[in-house]
């Protein structure tokens, strides 16, 4: 049954796919793929770009939790995992019933881990997390000894790789992460010390794969960037990333109201001039956050229509007075390309929404609520996206 409701997400699985290969044009043969696919893909929907991902052949998928694992498992998708977020004891058979790679940072894990292995009759690979300057999750170095001893002793867990997350990768001169990398050089010297030769080193996010070549190592973990966008303005790939996700509805109401007239909750905008006031079904529960009110802007015929008053939990009004072709019924996109009857072509990223929130786009990704039904595409390129866009934002 078709949803009642003209407010979409398209997938664009083919820019997906272009994406990953300018990471790997980026990285060359030195070292594997790890694809991010945590938060649901960040938003773009877990299996279907896990499906695309695998068939293009990344060495790994990585995930926050068991639960997105198990999603992907019961999808069929049979790539290695390796959870992110770490893991707990409710967890712990699912991970060796779906041969999950856990993150481990606590000794106090390995005896619950050993006991599924065994139970399983498998063994179970882990991702040593050295905390290297995140402050987050992670083993510290005068830890990562004893640490590394207990795996070392435990039946059924075996350390096939060590990593460790960066602070701050995305700036021209990288200075601390390559204080960070240092730190990660020594921990797995460590490990070697303790008798274990992992086969997996990594700590490359998407920026530090074109800030930090050489922290490349044997794996790197792109996650924005395989979406189309970039956490600085500083970075590039070989061509530009293209957006994976538009974000769409229609047009579903519009009226001429006179100067003066007050518009949505609070009456916070108040039309200055004779007026076209369009009705859009998209709010801050579809991820059209509130925070775009009297600031965001959407496309209408390929030009922008300036959101007025505040936007409501499952509608928004724009001021289409300056496109006086617009009708009800008519596309609006608000992450996305269109180019409208004339000619006339527009682009809004998810990083420009971002600016408008004083967020970030991995936040409007991820926001785009789960009503919203993300539909696959293939094959359009961005209309109206500007010569060289490479989804540059800032954290």
């Amino acid at each position: 049954m078709p949803p009642d409701r003209p407010t979409v997400a398209e997938i664009n699985l083919d820019s997906l796919s272009h994406n990953l290969e300018q990471v790997r044009l980026r990285v060359g043969s030195s070292a594997e793929i790890l694809a991010v696919v945590k938060a649901n893909a960040y938003g773009h929907g877990a299996v279907p770009v896990a499906r695309r991902l695998a068939s293009d052949g990344v060495a790994m998928l990585g995930v926050a939790t068991v639960e997105e694992g198990i999603e992907l498992r019961e999808a069929g998708i049979e790539a290695p995992v390796l959870i992110l977020g770490g893991i707990f004891g409710e967890d712990l058979t699912a991970v060796a019933a779906f041969h999950f790679r856990p993150v481990v940072y606590t000794r106090e894990v390995l005896r619950p881990l050993s006991e599924a292995a065994l139970a399983a009759g498998t063994e179970i690979d882990v991702h040593v997390k050295v905390d290297t300057g995140m402050g987050r999750l992670g083993t510290t170095l005068d830890d990562l000894p004893g640490l590394l001893a207990a795996i070392a002793r435990t039946p059924g867990v075996r350390a096939e790789g060590i990593m460790t997350h960066f602070a701050e990768a995305d700036l021209a001169d990288p200075e601390f992460a390559r204080l960070q990398m240092a730190l990660l050089d020594r921990a797995v010297r460590m490990l070697r010390e303790n008798g274990m030769s992992p086969r997996y080193v990594h700590a490359a996010n998407s920026a530090a794969i074109v800030t930090l070549p050489e922290s490349h190592q044997t794996l790197v973990r792109p996650g924005i960037a395989l979406y189309g966008y970039l956490p600085s303005p500083v970075l590039s790939f070989p061509a530009p990333l293209e957006p994976v996700m538009s974000f769409k509805t229609k047009v579903v109401f519009i009226k001429t109201v006179p100067g003066g007239t007050p518009i949505s909750y609070g009456r916070t905008f108040v039309t200055k001039r004779t007026s076209r006031i369009g009705t859009i079904p998209a709010g801050y529960a579809d991820g059209f956050d509130r925070r775009l009110s009297n600031r965001g802007e959407v496309l209408v015929a390929g030009r922008r229509a300036p959101v007025v008053g505040r936007v409501c939990m499952d509608l928004a009004m724009i001021d289409l007075t300056d496109i006086p072709e617009a009708r009800a019924g008519n596309e609006a996109v608000l992450i996305g390309g269109q180019t409208g009857p004339d000619g006339t072509a527009g682009f809004i990223g998810a990083d420009e929404m971002a600016s408008w929130m004083g967020t970030i786009p991995y936040d409007v990704l991820c926001g785009i609520g789960p009503r919203v039904p993300r539909r696959i595409v293939g094959g359009m390129r961005r209309a109206g996206a500007p010569a060289g866009y490479a989804g540059a934002a800032a954290e």
